[in-house]
This record gives structure tokens, sequence and C-alpha cells, in this order.
């Protein structure tokens, strides 16, 4: 099968290119365009020379039509993720997120596509009402990033509902593994014994989370 990974740049996108590929799938991965012509974490990949990279931007309705030609499967995973901006820049998470993810979805249903796996997020639950947190559990738009998620998955869902457009939503929760930001809490657990720091600084220690070994995601 001929598989497209929107977001293959990423730190779950290259691990699940690597994983398709390995499974014998004709992988398409897509970067989003930058004029230094870098493929993110796709640059450090092992099979590199097994899949054909794109450059491009999922604002682009045009673009969306040719990168999806001829694909039997879609993984939807291209989106701004960092919470903190998105309070700076909300505007721009709308135009990537919901917009892209409706020009994805138009693209894939136009191109005949098989199965589209957009991939969501535990954030657009919000602080838990109750665990463990089910589908059932009130959606909780408490950043601009959750809501344009919310929205996001609300676009897909539509084209299920509208058009029988065969749809898989995929609500990953907390992801860890090799090319993980810095910024989340095991690199940082990990950064700071690396550094032979005494004492672990951790901040709120009161959440309760599960986490997800990334090839597990995959």
């Amino acid at each position: 099968m001929k598989a497209l990974v929107t977001g293959a740049d990423g730190f779950i996108g290259s691990h699940l290119t690597e994983l398709l590929e390995s499974k014998g799938f004709q992988v398409t991965a897509l970067s989003q365009y930058n004029s230094l012509n870098n493929w993110g974490w796709l640059e450090d990949i092992n099979c590199l020379d097994n899949i054909k990279v794109i450059s491009g931007d999922i604002r682009d309705l045009n673009f969306c039509r040719q990168l999806t030609h001829n694909i039997d499967v879609v993984f939807h995973l291209a989106a701004l993720i960092g919470i903190p901006y998105s309070y700076v820049a909300p505007d721009s998470y709308i135009e990537t997120n919901v917009k892209g993810t409706m020009n994805m979805c138009l693209a894939a249903m136009d191109n005949k596509v098989q199965r589209f796996i957009h991939t969501s997020t535990s954030e657009v639950y919000g602080t838990a009402e109750y665990i463990p947190i089910d589908e059932k559990h009130p959606l909780q738009p408490q950043s601009p990033y959750s809501a344009s998620k919310i929205a996001a998955d609300a676009i897909a869902m539509s084209f299920h509902l509208s058009f029988n457009f065969p749809l898989t939503i995929a609500r990953p929760f907390n992801t860890y593994g090799p090319r993980q930001s810095a910024r989340a809490v095991i690199p940082t657990i990990i950064t700071q014994i690396a550094s032979g720091k005494k004492e672990i600084k951790l901040g709120d220690i009161s959440p309760t989370r599960d986490f997800n070994f990334v090839k597990d995601t995959c």
C-alpha cells in the first residue's frame, strides 16, 4: 500500500515513517517547507533512501490535492503543537490545525483515499474531570492549541458523517521516546540526571499520567 505521513518530520511522525517502511509500505513523507530545505527528524532516520520526502504546507489546498494523488492511506500528523506559542499566535494554529486538516480531508476525499487517520491529542479533554478519561469525557478548550485540535477533530468527523469519509481519529496521550522535545517531563528528568543534579526539579507532581513509548503509539 501507498502511505502518506503528514508531519513526518516531527517526533512521532518520523518514528511512524520508519515503522511503515519496515512493514513494506511505499511511504511518502511530508516535511513542512523551509528555506533551509531541512527535513527535521527525517534527517536522522535510517530508511531515508527508501522513502519519498516532499516539502510543502497543508495550508495550501492545491498542494494537498497533489500530495494525496495515488495514495491509499493517509496518516495525518501535521500540526502546530506548542501550547505556550498558541497563546501568542492563535491565528496560525487555526490556519494550520483547522484549515490544514480541512484541506487534507477535501484532498483525500477527492482522490478517493481508502483510509484517513487523523491524529488528535489528549489535550482536547483539558484537566480531567474524572479518571481514567474515556471518549465520553467533556471536551475542554483550555488553550488555543487545544481549541484548534477540537475544531480539527470536528471538521474531520463532519466529513465522515456528511460524505461517509473513511475516517479514524486517534488521540494519543503522553508519548515519550527518542527525538522528543526536551521541554517534556521525561527528557527534562533525564537531562537533569545527565547534568549531575542531586535533586530533580519536577514542578507540580499532582497530575496523573499514563505514558506510551513512541513505538507503541505508532
